[in-house]
Formats: structure tokens, sequence, C-alpha cells
């Protein structure tokens, strides 16, 4: 992998981690199409400084929310800050258990099968497309909305199905405020990822030898600063029910992938 290779990945995962268009399905795609023949250890190794960048990113976007969230919960005290990060931890529990169970049976559709990518991206795309025409009220996520989101996150552990989008779309479908919807899936994936991030580490998986840390640097630094202007992009588009958009693209990216899977 070379610098050029890393900043186009890095662009890639920066953008569609919060953009409801899969960034797992594009950095799939974006491997076939540039030929990326890095070895596993360091290709994991690349995946997880990625994802560390947009939830580095995330973290900067909704600092003043995980403050008052975080002060809230030292409080002591059940209060609208303990309780929203309690819908956090019950939105969690579906991807864990799900993570835990089939690790192998989800790391098998990681293979460069472009063709089931571009499937996924077809019912994401229909996802979001319904929760574009909802309308839009003042009601917040509740705990049995969490779980619910939770579930729609699980199965957004697929490549080609968007998490954000398939998240915030769920949410949406349910009745929720969108500019809630897309803060709470926002957040919501924080500590999963830092947790994922942590459980790679620890496993002994991830190897350093061979590895080039400059071409790692520049892959981080271009998806931290894309996170940064997607994650708030994303949340004015939400509130303007601007999904459609996505939900054309998603439709188009996923034909094209199908297309690309058989004929090359």
């Amino acid at each position: 992998m070379d610098y050029l290779d890393a900043i186009i990945l890095g662009i890639i995962q920066g953008f569609t981690e919060f953009l409801p268009v899969s960034s797992s399905g594009h950095l799939e795609i974006g491997k076939v199409i540039l030929g990326n023949k890095a070895v596993p250890e360091e290709s994991l190794l690349f995946t997880v400084i990625l994802h560390f960048a947009t939830a580095l990113s995330t973290l900067v976007v909704f600092r003043k929310d995980i403050i008052q969230i975080i002060g809230g919960i030292l409080k002591f005290q059940w209060n609208e800050e303990t309780l929203f990060a309690v819908k956090i931890m019950l939105s969690m529990i579906p991807a864990v258990v799900i993570g835990l169970l089939f690790e192998e049976q989800l790391e098998s559709f990681f293979g460069g099968s472009i063709f089931f990518v571009g499937a996924m991206l077809i019912i994401t795309a229909i996802l979001l497309w319904l929760a574009d025409r909802a309308k839009n009220t003042g009601k917040p996520v509740t705990l049995r909305d969490s779980v619910i989101i939770g579930v729609a996150q699980a199965i957004a552990m697929l490549p080609g199905i968007s998490r954000s989008g398939a998240t915030i779309s769920t949410s949406v479908l349910l009745g929720n405020d969108k500019t809630k919807a897309a803060r709470f899936s926002f957040l919501m994936v924080v500590p999963l990822i830092f947790g994922k991030i942590a459980k790679d580490v620890l496993s002994g998986e991830i190897s350093t030898q061979n590895t080039n840390f400059g071409v790692m640097g520049i892959g981080f630094l271009a998806a931290f600063v894309c996170g940064l202007v997607a994650c708030t992009w994303m949340i004015s588009l939400v509130k303007k029910s601007k999904l459609r958009y996505f939900s054309v693209y998603c439709l188009f990216v996923g034909i094209i992938a199908i297309i690309f899977s058989i004929y090359f």
C-alpha cells in the first residue's frame, strides 16, 4: 500500500462512516479497484486506524454533548444524561452479541465479494428512500427504540449496509425526530468502535512488523479530517430531509458493483 492508496482509502472511510452509503462496503470496493495486495495483518491494522480516526472525529463534533452526558452521569442521579447513557448501552447489546457469536461468519463477507456489497447497498438505498419520506417529529428516542435501532446497527455490520443509514432510517421510521435520530446514531457507535479496537489490539492479531507508519499516518489524517466534515454535514442533511439523494447514490453504486463483479 502506498501513500496515494492510503489517502484515497482514508477519504473513503472518513466520508462514508457518517454519510449513509456504507463505509465498509466502499472500503471493500476501493480495495478491489485499487488492487490492494496488503497482507491481512497490515490490512487489519490500517482498517483499525481508519476507524479510530473517524471515532475521534465524532468525539470532536459532539464534544459538548459528551461532556454534558459525562457530567450528568457523575452526579449519580437519574437524570436526562443518565437515561441517554442507558439508551446507548441498550443499543450496543445486539451488535456486541452478534459480533462475539458470529465473528468468523461476519469476516467471511469481507473477502472482496463486491456482488454481495452491491446487493446490500441496494437494500440501504431502499431504507434511505423510506426514511426520507417520513414526516419529521419532535419525538425523542425511547428505551424501546434504542434496542430496535441497536438491532439495525448489528445488521449493518454486513458490508454494504450503511450503519448510519440503517440506524438513522430505523429511528426516523419509528417516528423519532430526525436531528435527534442522527445525534443518537453517531454517539451510539463510539463505544463500539473503541471496544472493537481494544479487542483487535489485545487479541494479538494485529502485527506492526514491516509497517509503513508514514502510510498509516496519512491515512489516519485523511479519515479524521473528512470525518469532521462529513459528520457535521450529515446532521444538516438529515434535518433538511436530503436522504433521497444518498438513496439514489447507493442504488447506482450497488448496481455498478454487481455489474463489475459479474463481468470483471
